[in-house]
């Protein structure tokens, strides 16, 4: 399937989900106060979706792979700073989970994209 549009992706699709659940996260009362790591997840979590529509909008398939891989690596960074949020008592263990969980299959979809890109580059 050809992809028109970055929205078409289900990677970005997915990553827009992650950046809205890490901004209901952001809106808690304990969280929205410790503005340094609230800003921090915030921009991961764009950094993920921007990431990837910017890589699509290159035209270039080793520049999108390389974008992708600034997305994905974006996800770890949200992942470890839940870490530090659910150590802090800013969230819960359930909204750990969940946002969590949902980071990781961001990064194990946008990382088969990748792995995809690279074997049909020839093509």
């Amino acid at each position: 399937m050809k992809y028109n549009r970055f929205e078409e992706l289900p990677c970005w699709q997915d990553a827009r989900e992650l950046s809205r659940l890490v901004f209901e996260l952001t809106r808690q009362k304990a969280l929205s106060r410790d503005f340094s790591l609230k800003d921090q997840i915030w921009r991961a979590a764009g950094s993920v979706m921007d990431n990837i529509a910017e890589g699509f909008d290159d035209g270039s398939t080793n520049e999108f792979v390389r974008f992708l891989g600034y997305a994905q690596r974006s996800t770890g960074e949200i992942q470890s700073q839940l870490y530090r949020a659910l150590d802090c008592g800013y969230i819960s263990q359930e909204q750990f989970k969940t946002v969590y969980h949902m980071a990781s299959s961001c990064r194990k979809q946008i990382k088969g994209f990748r792995r995809y890109l690279r074997s049909h580059r020839s093509e």
